[in-house]
């Protein structure tokens, strides 16, 4: 495969591998360096993945694997997820304080949620994927996959409304 080739079928998906590591792993710079990870071990098998019918979900199975190994290693101790993509430029200073209080809030109820939730709530309320692609992505049943969905945003909901209301997680 010749490079333009390549960067024209992996360089559209390649910040869809950088949310999804940084989602998963601590900070910008570990998921700067698992995209660049991901995008060589893509290069270096670059004639076995024209064979693939998807390569973006191939790419984000890549990712998640990748992610999850370095949230094992002894390296990644202080690891956390990062969420930082809501932005709303025509609201009133007390609104902006109001979601973005919000918005740590359910970047910390997140950190609790199982890493299995926490890659589908990504993959699907972030990313927008569909639910077979997500299923394939991890290895999942699309079934499993909508439930696991639902329980997650579940959660979320019942912790941070008892937040607002109560002042507790």
């Amino acid at each position: 495969m010749t490079q333009t080739n390549f960067l024209k079928l992996v360089m559209p998906f390649k910040d869809k591998i950088f949310r999804l590591s940084k989602r998963l792993l601590v900070s910008k710079e570990e998921a700067e360096d698992a995209t660049q990870e991901v995008l060589l071990k893509l290069w270096n098998n670059n004639k076995k993945i024209e064979n693939y019918k998807n390569v973006e979900a191939f790419s984000m199975t890549m990712t998640k694997n990748l992610c999850l190994d370095r949230l094992k290693s002894k390296q990644a101790q202080n690891l956390k997820i990062v969420h930082s993509n809501y932005q709303d430029h025509n609201v009133s200073l007390q609104k902006q304080i109001e979601n973005k209080d919000s918005v740590h809030w359910v970047s910390k109820i997140m950190d609790e949620l199982p890493d299995q939730q926490k890659m589908i709530v990504q993959l699907r309320d972030i990313e927008e994927y569909d639910f077979d692609e997500i299923a394939k992505v991890l290895e999942m049943n699309e079934t499993a996959v909508r439930v696991a969905l639902s329980r997650a945003r579940k959660t979320i909901r019942e912790k941070l409304t008892n937040k607002h209301r109560y002042g507790i997680t």
